[in-house]
């Protein structure tokens, strides 16, 4: 589900990028700041998944 999400919206970038009527530089910011948006959202949930699993191995080996 969360593949089919990022090459939906890879496919969507790229086929607007490619469109050359009517491109301006505020349709790239909206895009680039969209896409910011989703890594960051992404970055949080990882970051805080890796922590818990280093937590755990932490208690794990007693230290």
């Amino acid at each position: 589900m969360f593949l089919e999400l990022v090459i939906r919206l890879y496919v969507q970038v790229q086929v607007f990028f490619h469109r050359k009527e009517g491109a301006s530089g505020i349709e790239y910011a909206i895009v680039a700041a969209m896409v910011a948006v989703v890594i960051a959202g992404l970055a949080g949930g990882i970051g805080d998944k890796i922590k818990t699993i280093f937590t755990n191995i932490q208690n794990g080996i007693g230290s």
